[in-house]
């Protein structure tokens, strides 16, 4: 296998974007605005947060890993290194940046490690999501990395099943479609992917959505009626807009 002569980078979403994303909504907030423009289910199944209290927004750089068939790939752990596709995506790497990897929920390969995920570190990357998992958990958690993942094993990526096939492509990671630039939101709820064409869109519900359970909220932590205030009432929505039109005076 050889590497393509011209890997693609990745078109990112403007930086204020990303900051606003960063400020207001988290995944929660980002599924559930997702489900009103009419995508049903955004989040990254089966993958959970290693790196607990650390939230991400930023585009996705993919990688691809496929079934290792020893005719296409015969290279040992640092063998010919740059013919090593999992070294490119870091490249890649700009700050902000969230690397994205089908690894096909496979607990036997540790995609990156420490050494590996040091240089996303330094390059501004911000997160990791890898459908299967990475090596050096110990070490690689002090990075202060968001990190995504099925689970840790001190094998190399290479050394079972699996090998790196392509950077920048279409992948498919926790049950769900990637394409590379798309947005991850990522937190201790989990990591969900958010199409760049409907991002400003998902700002503008998710603000809107919470500022109401703000109101909500504290309704129900005075002994409100759960049914009148969760979700608003026709009665506590008319309350609502007057606690608005008060906090905006």
């Amino acid at each position: 296998m050889t590497v393509p002569e011209r890997i693609p980078d990745i078109e990112r979403p403007p930086r204020e974007l990303l900051d606003a994303l960063q400020a207001e909504v988290s995944s929660a907030g980002a599924t559930g605005a997702l489900y009103r423009l009419g995508l049903r289910d955004s989040h990254l199944r089966g993958l959970v947060s290693f790196n607990p209290g650390i939230k991400v927004v930023g585009p996705a750089l993919t990688l691809q890993f496929m079934p290792k068939r020893e005719d296409v790939y015969t290279l040992e752990e640092y063998g010919d290194v740059e013919r090593q596709l999992h070294r490119h995506v870091l490249y890649k790497a700009q700050p902000g940046d969230v690397v994205v990897v089908d690894a096909r929920g496979h607990l036997g390969s540790g995609v990156f490690g420490e050494m590996m995920l040091t240089y996303f570190k330094a390059k501004g990357g911000v997160g990791v999501v890898v459908d299967g998992c990475i090596r050096d958990f110990p070490r690689v958690k002090q990075l202060g990395l968001g990190l995504w993942l099925r689970g840790v094993t001190p094998n190399f990526h290479t050394q079972t099943d699996l090998f790196p096939f392509a950077v920048n492509v279409p992948i498919a990671c926790g049950e769900r479609l990637i394409f590379p630039g798309d947005i991850i939101i990522a937190d201790d709820d989990g990591a969900v992917v958010v199409p760049c064409k409907l991002a400003e869109a998902v700002l503008a519900d998710a603000h809107e959505h919470a500022e109401w359970e703000e109101f909500a909220r504290e309704r129900l932590a005075a002994g409100g009626d759960l049914r009148k205030y969760y979700p608003l009432s026709e009665e506590a929505r008319r309350e609502y807009e007057q606690w608005r039109e008060h906090r905006s005076s």
